[in-house]
């Protein structure tokens, strides 16, 4: 399933073609071994409180998200090789090419929005 992921609050796109991770080795797989994130695509993982970016070879933006998809808290350009902290309040997490949190200027509180792509 693919999603658009919008942020309503500041009415910008985050990802065209956001995957979804929800079965355990899906989640556990994530962005492993990919080589490039395009801008517009992602990953929307959940449930998930807290990553790793083991085994990545890019850096990415973690946007951490309540269960009504209210940003918790965002990891900017968060690099290879590292662990994030646990985030009690998310559910998921939506991971986005390095960089667009900020162009966005998407903040902790902003509301997403997910649509399903046909």
């Amino acid at each position: 399933m693919r999603y658009r992921v919008m942020n309503l609050t500041r009415n910008t796109p985050l990802a065209d073609q956001a995957g979804r991770a929800d079965s355990f080795m899906q989640r556990f797989k994530g962005l492993m071994g990919v080589t490039e994130l395009p801008v517009g695509h992602g990953l929307h993982i959940a449930p998930c409180n807290s990553i790793h970016t083991f085994f990545m070879k890019i850096p990415i933006d973690a946007v951490f998200l309540d269960a009504s998809q209210q940003v918790v808290d965002i990891c900017h350009a968060m690099p290879p090789w590292r662990v994030s902290r646990v985030y009690f309040g998310a559910k998921s997490v939506l991971e986005l090419p390095a960089g667009t949190a900020e162009a966005s200027q998407t903040k902790a509180g902003d509301q997403l929005s997910f649509e399903t792509l046909a």
